[in-house]
């Protein structure tokens, strides 16, 4: 009865897959990528790892074989990266799995984040999207982040919003998402195209005319201050051109003077505290260009 029991065991149990000393390649190369930094090295380990999980046919259906092959290509595109070799990982990847269907969801987000941190999503594009159109791929447990990097960080970028619409509406998009999901992605790619988009209208001529009108159109204030700082400037500008052609003083002061009257009167407020020093000196020019003028005429007169 033991022996029949035993045998019974034995039927109903899976192979066993025994992959310790590979398991131990995947740490050899994590140390060498993380700790060493030789990035070499580490790819020539996932390269060993790889190569010998790939001889052993049989084992291929065994769960813990897919998980230590994807470790190993997960480093390996970690250190093809880091050796500046980021245009090889497709074809890396490619050849130890065959086909773009066949590759793990984990590994195509990492060649896409790849590809979009060095702005060649282009790369990227038709492996993704065979990737996604596969039925077997809508049931991993990834698919719904690939579908949406693809679109974040491929199709946006590129510019292809018309794809990343069709993408959502068709059966990748309601496989990938729910239904509030596809409306926040329909609404980012929409916001987007919005923002690409150059502004194709121009403006009225009746509606530049009515703002030119409207510019126009000033209070006669405005109007009075307008026009005495356009004559205070040709003052000014007089004043300093004939300045070394006029040589009286009670001119220059009575220039002064306007000029002083015409700031106090218009450019600043009488009551304020800070026009105290500008009202006694008017007030002195005033009195010194009195006495220029006019003091002569008094004395002779007494």
């Amino acid at each position: 009865m033991r022996s029949s029991s035993s045998a019974s065991v034995r039927l109903s149990s899976p192979p066993a897959c025994l992959h310790a000393p590979r398991a131990g390649l995947v740490d050899a190369a994590v140390e060498h990528l993380m700790v060493r930094k030789d990035f070499q090295a580490a790819f020539d380990t996932c390269e060993k790892g790889l190569g010998s999980l790939n001889s052993d046919e049989q084992e291929e259906t065994c769960f813990r074989h897919g998980e230590l092959k994807a470790a190993l290509c997960i480093v390996g595109v970690q250190a093809l990266a880091e050796l500046n070799q980021w245009r090889d990982v497709l074809t890396w990847i490619l050849q130890h799995y065959g086909e773009t269907v066949k590759i793990p969801a984990k590994i195509m987000q990492m060649c896409i984040l790849l590809y979009f941190k060095v702005a060649e999503q282009a790369e990227v594009q038709e492996v993704v999207r065979t990737w996604l159109h596969c039925s077997s791929n809508m049931s991993q447990s990834g698919y719904s982040s690939v579908a949406e990097l693809y679109i974040l960080h491929v199709l946006l970028p590129l510019g292809q919003t018309t794809e990343a619409i069709e993408l959502l509406e068709d059966e990748v998009g309601q496989a990938a998402f729910n239904e509030d999901q596809r409306q926040t992605a329909l609404t980012v790619v929409e916001n987007c195209n919005a923002k690409n988009k150059p502004p194709s209208y121009t403006v009225p001529e009746s509606v530049c005319v009515q703002a030119e009108a409207r510019s126009s159109v000033t209070t006669p204030q405005g109007l009075l201050v307008r026009w005495l700082n356009s004559v205070v400037r040709l003052l000014y500008r007089a004043l300093s051109t004939v300045s070394t052609n006029i040589r009286s003083h009670s001119l220059r002061r009575a220039f002064l003077l306007l000029l002083l009257l015409y700031l106090l009167l218009i450019r600043m407020d009488p009551a304020l505290p800070s026009a105290c020093p500008w009202i006694l000196r008017l007030f002195g020019l005033f009195q010194q260009m009195w006495n220029t003028m006019f003091g002569p005429y008094y004395r002779a007169l007494s």
